[in-house]
């Protein structure tokens, strides 16, 4: 299941990031985005998401938010 998936407030662990560009896994690492980290889908806009992440929010594209399995 990916993130895109996930409901609304809904407090989610990350199990992989499923990618094959390096670049986008070197982003969502930087966001604080990996294995085992609880994230959180604040809300759902049209094509984006807005996430929190150890008491950050993000706010990533469709894309990025299929990458991240939970």
């Amino acid at each position: 299941m990916n993130l895109t998936e996930a409901m609304i407030g809904q407090d989610c662990i990350v199990k992989d990031i499923v990618a094959d560009d390096e670049e986008l896994k070197s982003f969502l690492f930087s966001l604080g985005c990996y294995s085992g980290e609880t994230v959180t889908v604040v809300s759902k806009k049209r094509g984006g998401y807005v996430l929190s992440i150890k008491d950050a929010r993000y706010n990533i594209d469709e894309d990025l938010a299929k990458a991240i399995q939970i």
